[in-house]
């Protein structure tokens, strides 16, 4: 039996901040106490703020480690194993991994070449060995714009953790690239693409839509019944791609590009998340409706590091400034994630949860991570 204290901290609960301890026993919460006192063998917090350990839905993270400059493969194991500290490093202590399924085999980008089944196995084999520091399930992003979704996604089983299975669709001249100037900035940069052959690409990805598209996107949101996954849509710009998504049986939206479309979110009982780095730079890179904007209108419920895990806690206390709410803010980035994908074992500080949590002071506004402790241990 293993059994921690500590005491002397802000506890962020679910409606309220106290000032308290909590005492871990086996991995989990097993006691809630309200004060200041020290309890004999207790771990002094000397006021520090304690809150759930973060619960992240949508992180490219992985992908960088793997090839942390273009053309440049770094081994897999070493790449998980740095992706996993780092998100610990953060706070995050519940992960889905966001790896796309469905490639194009020709006329595109490198990057659009299959990886996601070889690296699921490398993932699970290491987490078999209990080399992880915290907990990791699957995120598959389904490309529609793609010309092998179907095969690539269909060698997934029950086994691989799939916890989200997300429609993505990068068609240009819609959703999150109605502006394909904007795509034209990102691709050319990435790819080193001229002007003829940017207009290739934009032609031949409109063409894979055309000819796969929508036998893609009902294959998906079948495996995703099967999986038990949540279904989740991507960059849903319009009340109509909305009602899309809520016919079928989507209750997560992943980045809405339009204040419409997350209003529309509401009204179908679906969740809306954004991205934290949208929060903090103050509106989002590609043009599209910023997070504060839905945070104020009330339709901001969840929030993703995307592509920067240092950038989820600070996006949690920008929006508690903006709600004068800490422990709703805090919400966005541990219970509400942990609901929208049904882990009712986590998410919380309450009696009976996982021993799921962090440790951090603030440095002006800026919060800095003081420790994490994942099922009861510190990681």
């Amino acid at each position: 039996m293993t059994r921690t204290i500590l005491a002397n901290a802000r506890l962020i609960l679910p409606e309220t901040v106290e000032t308290g301890g909590v005492i871990l026993e086996n991995g989990l919460i097993s006691e809630i106490f309200l004060g200041d006192s020290l309890p004999a063998g207790a771990i002094d917090l000397g006021g520090d703020y304690l809150a759930p350990g973060m619960v992240e839905l949508h992180t490219d993270n992985l992908e960088g480690h793997l090839q942390p400059r273009p053309g440049v493969n770094w081994p897999h194991a070493s790449a998980i194993l740095a992706h996993d500290a780092e998100l610990a490093g953060c706070g995050i202590t519940t992960v889905f991994d966001a790896m796309r399924v469905g490639s194009i085999t020709k006329d595109s980008p490198a990057d659009y070449a299959q990886y996601a089944r070889a690296l699921t196995t490398e993932l699970m084999e290491i987490r078999a060995k209990d080399a992880l520091r915290i907990s990791h399930f699957l995120h598959l992003r389904a490309e529609v714009c793609s010309e092998t979704l179907i095969a690539e996604i269909d060698e997934f089983g029950p086994e691989d953790r799939v916890g989200i299975i997300s429609l993505m669709d990068h068609t240009p001249g819609q959703r999150q690239f109605r502006d394909v100037s904007k795509l034209a900035q990102y691709v050319k940069g990435k790819h080193g693409l001229d002007d003829a052959g940017f207009e290739a690409h934009i032609q031949h990805l409109q063409g894979l839509r055309e000819e796969f598209g929508d036998a893609h996107e009902a294959h998906a949101v079948a495996k995703a019944k099967a999986l038990g996954a949540v279904l989740a849509s991507h960059d849903d710009t319009t009340a109509e791609h909305v009602a899309t998504s809520a016919s079928y049986g989507i209750r997560l939206a992943e980045f809405p590009t339009t204040a419409e479309a997350a209003a529309a979110c509401h009204e179908h009982g679906i969740m809306v998340m954004m991205g934290a780095p949208n929060l903090i730079r103050g509106g989002s890179h590609s043009g599209n409706v910023s997070a504060a904007e839905l945070a104020r209108n009330g339709h901001l419920d969840i929030l993703s590091s995307d592509y920067v895990p240092a950038g989820l806690l600070p996006g949690a206390i920008i929006l508690a400034g903006i709600w004068d709410d800490l422990p709703r803010a805090i919400a966005t980035v541990t219970a509400n994630p942990a609901k929208a994908t049904g882990l009712s074992d986590r998410g919380q500080i309450r009696a009976g949860l996982r021993g799921d949590l962090i440790r951090f002071r603030m440095l002006g506004e800026t919060p800095v991570l003081r420790e994490t402790w994942v099922k009861g241990a510190r990681v």
